[in-house]
């Protein structure tokens, strides 16, 4: 009980502090709506078997429920700077407990962003049923737990915010179109296609077009891989980057 009450306690301070700076809520809620109404809209006229609006529309709510979450865990720098995680680094919780809490804190405001979005879709006239709504929410819950605990292993290996700030964003810019977040990956020359299956978001990006087009007849057009082997490939590495991250980010407080 004492551990469930850390993650909501740790949870809570980050969503509140998200919801204290109305800039960041404004910009994390347009930009998403400008790719999907953007780019979706411009690449309209490509001959495709599929809308292509949608598919951009369901890979931008991929990446941002993993890049969000991802990026939001850059706090963990923020409090080593203040000298915060070494206040909370020393109460009687797991650590991973606390790390686990700083995902979930980033989680909900993700969610809160992917919710927006998918508003987004339906006044721009994307066909979204109740059943695929209520199939998204978990896997939404799911992808973004994964971005977080990819967020952790990378901000456990830099000195500062600042070199977050330049890093951070070259590691995730090319997981854009490595993922299919707006290009179809049918056709990738051989060294893309290594490189694709190395980017974590591109299974995060094909769970969410799986259960979208479950059931569909676009769905061979649109999904690379049935959604339980993505499913099985994001769990994975969720546990890999939750434990080395979390090893890793102790471990460097332990030493200052």
């Amino acid at each position: 009980m004492i551990e469930f009450n850390s993650i909501l306690a740790i949870a809570y301070r980050d969503l509140l502090k998200f919801l204290r700076d109305p800039v960041r809520i404004v910009s994390t809620l347009i930009f998403p709506a400008m790719f999907v109404i953007l780019l979706g809209n411009s690449f309209q006229g490509m001959t495709t078997d599929y809308n292509f609006l949608t598919y951009v529309f369901t890979g931008v709510l991929a990446q941002t429920l993993y890049q969000s979450t991802a990026m939001g865990i850059i706090s963990l720098i923020e409090d080593r700077e203040n000298d915060f995680s070494q206040e909370i680094f020393v109460s009687p919780v797991s650590r991973y407990t606390i790390v686990f809490g700083k995902i979930f804190g980033e989680t909900l405001v993700s969610m809160a962003q992917g919710a927006s979005i998918i508003l987004l879709g339906i006044l721009i006239g994307i066909p979204l049923t109740i059943q695929q709504a209520i199939y998204l929410f978990p896997i939404s819950l799911i992808v973004c737990v994964a971005g977080g605990a990819f967020g952790v292993i990378i901000m456990a290996n830099l000195s500062n915010q600042r070199a977050a700030n330049q890093i951070f964003p070259f590691i995730m810019f090319p997981q854009y179109f490595l993922a299919g977040v707006f290009n179809p990956l049918n056709s990738l020359p051989w060294y893309l296609h290594i490189l694709s299956l190395m980017a974590p978001m591109r299974y995060a990006v094909d769970l969410i077009r799986g259960v979208f087009y479950l059931g569909q007849p676009d769905y061979a057009h649109t999904v690379l891989q049935h959604p339980s082997i993505n499913l099985v490939i994001v769990l994975i590495t969720f546990v890999i980057f939750l434990m080395v991250g979390t090893w890793v980010f102790v471990r460097g407080e332990r030493n200052r």
